[in-house]
């Protein structure tokens, strides 16, 4: 049995989407990977956005039991190193800190709902974000990643990022 796979998601408030991809990875393969979240520094929210809440119960994916916070907890590295690092942001990619460990990076961009003012439609897009990551993530989860060559693994960890 290998190690679990360390994954850190970052978006910009770590109120939504970096909350909900850390929340699927961890509901599909809890056994292969461990999932935390981040976002920006001086940005994070101080709770998780209810159209998060509303999209994962509306899934059946449990809410992790964690509070936004910033990535100066994972920089340096303060027991966990991630292996890989995935942006749900276009902005924060470029932002991003050097990590610890030299992980591998994707950009998986996914707009930002905090712009949207009905709650209604914030709840939608929101569960509309979570479909498509779960479907990044499935596949994520699908991916020979032991044994492979670090550039292909990087590749494909990548190219999902265009997967709708």
């Amino acid at each position: 049995m290998h190690r679990k796979i360390n994954v850190l998601f970052v978006s910009r408030r770590n109120t939504l989407r970096s909350i909900m991809a850390q929340a699927c990875l961890t509901h599909i393969a809890e056994k292969r990977f461990h999932a935390r979240s981040c976002g920006l520094p001086l940005r994070v929210g101080t709770a998780v956005d209810p159209a998060a809440v509303s999209a994962l119960r509306t899934a059946g994916i449990p809410l992790p039991d964690i509070k936004p916070r910033g990535w100066n907890e994972f920089v340096p590295a303060r027991g966990f190193e991630a292996e890989f690092v995935i942006a749900l942001d276009a902005d924060i990619d470029r932002l991003q800190p050097a990590w610890p460990g030299q992980p591998h990076t994707a950009l998986w961009a996914y707009p930002d709902t905090a712009v949207i003012d009905d709650p209604e439609e914030a709840a939608h897009k929101a569960l509309q974000i979570l479909y498509s990551l779960r479907r990044r993530l499935e596949l994520l989860a699908s991916l020979p990643l032991y044994g492979s060559d670090r550039e292909s693994v990087r590749a494909d960890i990548r190219d999902l990022g265009y997967v709708a």
